[in-house]
């Protein structure tokens, strides 16, 4: 049976390992910001969505009315680090330090390496890498000084294992993302700091549903074993077993959630 979209997967009761955490979420009013964001309601958390556009993310709030105590909006540029600094000292005044963070935020641009300026390789690389690092840096900064341990995603993508065409920053920027999370796995463990990488296949949202639509996405659908495009709810059952205290012993890993898609034949 496919429960893919159900985004408190199982028979498990999420909420004796999640609930009472604080989880951030960056990127939350976009992409699958908003299904992470329910999925950890659900589970029990208290969730901080961040993001540049305050009314983008006071609308994805207004969504969730009956988890109106629970969740809270906090701007954040994750490209500037003033900006970064400031957003936790909201959070720290207003909620406390996430001992969840869910490092969301991501841009992409499709466009073939020889027409890509030097912004448009510093737009992507700058949000999908630079800001990863610089938000789990200041969330790792500020948990050790707690001493208390905490619990770091990042999202990456099959794109940093393989590439495609005309994706070369996102490519390079996602690779980076795996190692990032192998290194930070490295230092912060003796802080009992968990950094682990979830990395989606091709997952179907508002953006390309229409593309995969056509021949050329039936076609690259056709090449997933599982001959079907991920579902949002997908991904639950993996984020909520990282951010939860069930994988108190991973750290350094990607869950690679794809339908088999890195297993495909050349």
């Amino acid at each position: 049976m496919n429960n893919s979209n159900n985004t408190n997967p199982g028979n498990t009761d999420w909420s004796l390992h999640v609930g009472g955490k604080t989880a951030l979420v960056t990127g939350a009013a976009g992409g699958l910001g908003h299904s992470f964001t329910r999925c950890l309601l659900e589970a029990g958390a208290t969730v901080i969505v961040s993001g540049r556009r305050r009314e983008a993310l006071e609308s994805l709030k207004s969504c969730f009315p009956e988890h109106a105590g629970r969740i809270h909006v906090v701007t954040m540029d994750v490209t500037d680090e003033a900006s970064v600094t400031e957003a936790f000292d909201t959070m720290a005044d207003d909620v406390g330090i996430p001992d969840v963070v869910v490092s969301n935020a991501g841009v992409a641009t499709s466009k073939k390496a020889l027409d890509l300026t030097g912004s448009d390789w510093d737009q992507v690389v700058d949000t999908n890498l630079k800001g990863c690092w610089l938000v789990a840096n200041e969330a790792a900064r500020r948990l050790s000084a707690i001493n208390r341990g905490g619990s770091i995603i990042m999202i990456s993508s099959i794109l940093g294992h393989r590439v495609a065409g005309n994706v070369a920053p996102y490519a390079a920027a996602k690779a980076g993302v795996e190692q990032l999370t192998r290194a930070l796995a490295l230092e912060w463990a003796r802080y009992g700091i968990r950094v682990n990488a979830l990395a989606p296949g091709y997952i179907e949202t508002d953006l390309n549903r229409d593309f995969f639509a056509t021949e050329p996405g039936q076609k690259m659908i056709r090449r997933i074993p599982q001959r079907r495009l991920g579902q949002a709810g997908d991904l639950s059952g993996p984020l909520l077993l990282l951010a939860s205290d069930l994988s108190d012993y991973m750290t350094g890993s990607t869950l690679v959630v794809d339908g088999g898609h890195l297993q495909s034949s050349l």
